[in-house]
């Protein structure tokens, strides 16, 4: 059993308070960050999390670390990042304010966040806006756990390798929340791009991914993850590695090896290669998990093949005499 592998045994007795703040997260991820500030988090380095939304998952690390014996309030410290805001490009909910509902004219639910964590504001540092401008990029102070549930995009992915990433250090813990996105392939070649120096802790916890790093982790290696500097052959490889060492979640609900596949789709379809995405997508049309969650993701993908054959007078003669026809 791994270092972390100890906590899956608790997850069925763990009893969270019934008016948690809403979440995003499933109930077991909820348990298992509860579980991580109650047995293994000490609060000696950073502790960060990326993406607190509504507070659920901030809710359940504090409550977990304030019932440690280990973690000390005067000077451990819990970092909250998040826009903390509605909008474009901020990837959250009504939800998250206390009436469920955005106020007509405040889009902001940051003091809807602190009332809900009000219990843990004295050891709780909250970081409210763009990733890129709330971290900084001379903090190198060790991290001692880091939940990334914010890189949903490879510009937010890229602030995350450069600026917390290059601070792991061996018994770092990582989770990767979004570890069931195909559409975030970043955080799967990524992570094989790691494996030689990380333990993955178990199956995932539904969604989430989490390893503890087990030896430093090159310099050089960080760089290129941040970078993407590598080629759609090499993120299909380090993904297909992953693949080798996950299979269904502890739940056995999600199918993290059709879900990472399906990510291999998207590698192709970012690097512009929409046919090959579209190839990979479809074998994977039969999927049961994939068809009933992931619709979308295969119009996507078969929408911009088909545009792409389109523009390159793709498909039958006999077809594109029709097209031609169509258009005059």
């Amino acid at each position: 059993m791994t270092n972390l592998g100890r906590l899956y045994p608790l997850l069925d007795d763990v009893r969270l308070p019934d008016d948690l703040p809403y979440s995003q997260v499933s109930t077991w991820e909820l348990r298992f960050l509860y579980l991580l500030g109650r047995h293994h988090l000490t609060g000696a380095d950073r502790l960060v999390e990326l993406g607190s939304g509504g507070g659920g998952s901030t809710y359940a690390l504090a409550l977990g670390l304030r019932e440690s014996p280990v973690f000390d309030e005067g000077t451990g410290r819990l970092h909250a990042y998040d826009f903390f805001r509605v909008g474009k490009g901020t990837f959250a909910t009504e939800k998250f304010f206390t009436a469920g509902a955005k106020p007509a004219d405040d889009d902001s639910f940051l003091d809807d966040f602190k009332s809900r964590l009000e219990p843990f504001l004295p050891f709780l540092e909250i970081h409210a806006g763009d990733l890129w401008q709330t971290s900084d990029p001379q903090d190198t102070s060790p991290i001692e756990f880091l939940h990334v549930d914010i890189a949903k995009t490879a510009r937010v992915f890229r602030c995350v390798a450069e600026r917390f990433l290059t601070r792991l250090r061996p018994g770092s813990v990582v989770l990767h929340q979004d570890f069931a996105g195909p559409r975030l392939p970043w955080l799967h070649h990524s992570t094989g791009a790691l494996l030689p120096y990380i333990e993955i802790a178990g199956p995932p916890i539904r969604s989430t991914l989490a390893f503890e790093v087990v030896r430093p982790i090159p310099e050089d290696l960080l760089k290129r993850i941040a970078e993407d500097a590598y080629t759609v052959e090499e993120k299909l490889e380090l993904i297909s590695a992953v693949q080798e060492r996950i299979d269904r979640d502890h739940t056995g609900g999600i199918p993290f090896k059709s879900v990472l596949e399906f990510a291999k789709a998207y590698v192709a379809h970012y690097a512009g290669d929409h046919k090959r995405a579209w190839s990979i997508a479809e074998a994977l049309t039969g999927d049961a998990y994939l068809s009933r969650t992931r619709a979308d993701h295969f119009a996507q993908l078969r929408t911009a093949y088909e545009q792409d054959r389109e523009k390159g007078g793709g498909g039958s003669r006999l077809g594109r005499l029709v097209r031609k026809a169509v258009r005059r």
